[in-house]
């Protein structure tokens, strides 16, 4: 039993201690999924999902038109699984899928005027909601805090 238990402090010891570099990942983990809450509440508050959001927004990114392949690795998804995204967007008239011109084969998403029109009333309240969150960080801060973030996001 005490040996259970000495082994028990002992890994209490080691998930509690964490070296430098893992304690800078579990807090910026941390800190995203708040921010991401923030995001997602408001979007719930709309009726609306986050990540069909999400979608839309790659995709006016890509000047409104993409191939799903390239969506999906846009957005860290499978090429099977954004078909999943896709095919509520595409009933609620956000997008439409039609005929790849060179390759019929493929398939090109488009943004319809209801999925713009969904943008520019909707992303202004969410990027509200964010900044509002992001307040606590001075104007210094944010610029310091983005470019960290991009230099990890090199390859």
């Amino acid at each position: 039993m005490q040996q259970k238990e000495l082994q028990q402090d002992d890994l209490q010891e080691y998930v509690l201690n964490l070296p430098l570099p893992n304690e800078a990942f579990f807090t910026l983990v941390e800190a995203t999924a708040a921010l991401v809450a923030v995001s997602e509440r408001y979007w719930q508050s709309k009726g609306l999902n986050g990540a069909r959001i999400r979608v839309l927004v790659e995709i006016a990114k890509q000047g409104g038109r993409v191939l799903p392949s390239v969506l999906a690795g846009k957005i860290g998804v499978t090429k099977a699984n954004i078909s999943l995204l896709l095919t509520p967007l595409e009933r609620d008239g956000y997008i439409t899928r039609a005929e790849h011109a060179q390759d019929g084969r493929k398939s090109v998403i488009s943004l319809t005027d209801a999925g713009r029109i969904l943008l520019a009333e909707q992303l202004p309240g969410n990027r509200e909601a964010v900044a509002g969150r992001m307040s606590r960080l001075n104007g210094e801060e944010l610029r310091q805090l983005t470019q960290l973030l991009q230099k990890l996001n090199r390859p």
